[in-house]
């Protein structure tokens, strides 16, 4: 009752207070169509991995492919969500973009050797110079293949010894 009596006394606070809940709701209504955006956007991800494993099954790659891909889709597809997630909150994603392409470039940088691997990984991956239970020599370490991952290849020597070698070395050498 007193809340009242000061809101008809002072005109300047009542059109604040209008204000605030006009405000308010404006963004209750866009954080909940925020919220929408993610949940369908999961779902439409969770869809397409699921898709994408039966595909890469269907066509019997190697299980290591089908690891990189499906990891591979699935972080591209959560950049993407989040990307839209913000751009749902009102934010610019032009100046976002922009930002996450000036950190890639960054990041790509000062990782150029851990990006020598990954693309040497990919090529391993899609060449096929060695598969698992390969028996191997590179680097000076000879051995087993006994994983084939995106940054290095684990060996196993012939006294039981797992050796990581990185892909950048294995694709590059002889």
């Amino acid at each position: 009752m007193i809340l009242l009596d000061v809101l008809a006394s002072n005109p300047k606070l009542e059109g604040f207070i209008n204000s605030l809940i006009e405000q308010g709701s404006h963004l209750g209504w866009t954080i909940i169509k925020a919220i929408i955006v993610f949940v369908v956007g999961r779902f439409i991800i969770r869809m397409i991995n699921k898709l994408v494993r039966r595909i890469l099954t269907k066509r019997d790659f190697d299980p290591s492919v089908k690891t990189f891909v499906g990891s591979l889709v699935n972080v591209t597809l959560m950049i993407l969500l989040i990307i839209s997630v913000v751009g749902a909150l009102g934010v610019q994603t032009t100046s976002f973009a922009a930002l996450l392409a000036s950190a890639g470039v960054a990041i790509g940088m000062a990782l150029s050797g851990t990006l020598q691997n990954f693309a040497g990984g990919i090529m391993v991956m899609f060449m096929h110079p060695y598969r698992i239970g390969d028996y191997i020599e590179a680097q000076g370490q000879a051995g087993t293949v006994k994983e084939i991952r995106l940054f290095s290849t684990v060996v196993t020597t012939t006294d039981n010894k797992r050796i990581y070698i990185p892909n950048s070395s294995i694709s590059n050498a002889i």
